[in-house]
């Protein structure tokens, strides 16, 4: 076994603290990675805090991971030493069910691996444990490349956030001539934006705060309509192709339904405790009258965030941070629910 460092909780909300634990040896396919950066995600302190259902504890938090290759197996082929690598949501799948065939692995019917608080029932049986720590273990099919040109910091986000937010635009095909709304600008909502701007869209955010306009036109944004105002709201009534909700807020689907085209759809990557819900029958009017769709989307498979990666290469997208020391992760984490972060926390591991 390999040891590792890292901080974990070792109770449902409890506080993180240094931790000692082990990983696995590398396996004939597996790649080592020293764990330089890792991004924050929200669903990090909703999974210590079992808000969606009962955790693995001691539980080592972080999926969005990047770092440099220490060690390959004998039989890796993609990966050498001195590599730039990463790992984001998941680490394995049942590789035989039709969705993981048909290389949507996150899609697996047998149920993915998560990169933290799961159980690898497709490998050693182990817990998993994320990337609040020193050092990874992860099979290369798991594993993607990061572009030399991208800085490494800015870049882990991209391994939820951003695959999460381009894999929906993907699928949908949006690009020149769509008009699209993000509902939220947070941590997700934010590379909704950058991504959907470079696909050629016309891009407006929506938000309850009036004071994020400044900041949604210096991320791309065309337009900004603050959605306690009637009179904007009026104005955008029928008009977008899309909407991406990035909201993990209680919020009703009423008003945005109305804000939809004939054959809108709305695309939930946000996770509301409570659900999603219409207001009776004058909600489900508003999704039957116009044909209009809610829909949901998770993480993309590791091909397409591969091809994400490339995508950010290309066209020079990362994510905006702010850089933090690991010991002061509770901070943030406060700061996170308050909305005081533009736009990601990433954890410099040095620190650990």
């Amino acid at each position: 076994m390999i040891a590792a460092k890292g901080y974990a909780a070792q109770s449902a909300k409890d506080t993180l603290a240094p931790w000692g634990f082990e990983r696995r040896e590398v396996g004939p396919h597996d790649v080592q990675i020293e764990i330089l950066y890792c991004g924050v995600c929200h669903s990090d302190l909703a999974q210590i805090n079992n808000e969606w259902f009962p955790g693995i504890f001691p539980m080592v938090p972080g999926h969005e991971i990047v770092g440099r290759v220490n060690k390959v197996g004998d039989h890796v082929k993609g990966f050498k030493v001195g590599d730039l690598a990463g790992v984001g949501t998941l680490v394995n799948s049942c590789g035989k069910c039709e969705h993981c065939h048909d290389g949507l692995e996150q899609y697996c019917k047998e149920g993915v691996v998560a990169t933290y608080n799961n159980v690898d029932k497709f490998g050693d049986g182990r817990p998993t444990y994320g990337g609040y720590s020193n050092t990874i273990v992860v099979s290369e099919a798991f594993t993607v490349h990061i572009p030399e040109n991208l800085p490494l910091a800015a870049t882990a986000p991209l391994l939820c956030a951003g695959i999460t937010t381009y894999s929906p635009l993907r699928h949908w095909k949006v690009g020149k001539g769509h008009k699209v709304a993000v509902l939220g600008l947070g941590g997700l909502g934010h590379m909704a934006v950058k991504f959907a701007v470079a696909l050629g869209a016309e891009v407006t955010i929506l938000s309850t705060s009036a004071q994020k306009e400044a900041d949604a036109k210096r991320l791309g944004a065309h337009h900004f309509v603050a959605t306690k105002n009637e009179s904007e709201v009026e104005k955008v009534k029928s008009y977008f192709d899309f909407i991406v909700d990035t909201v993990s807020a209680d919020h009703s689907f009423d008003l945005y339904l109305s804000l939809l085209k004939l054959d809108g759809a709305h695309i939930c990557v946000g996770v509301p405790l409570k659900g999603i819900h219409l207001d009776g029958a004058v909600g489900a009017f508003s999704l039957l009258s116009g044909r209009k769709s809610i829909v949901g989307s998770i993480c993309g498979s590791i091909a397409e965030t591969q091809e994400m990666l490339d995508f950010c290469a290309k066209h020079n997208i990362v994510a905006d941070i702010e850089l933090i020391d690991i010991k002061t992760i509770h901070g943030a984490y406060d700061r996170m629910l308050k909305g005081d972060v533009k736009y990601r926390f990433v954890i410099d591991m040095a620190t650990l």
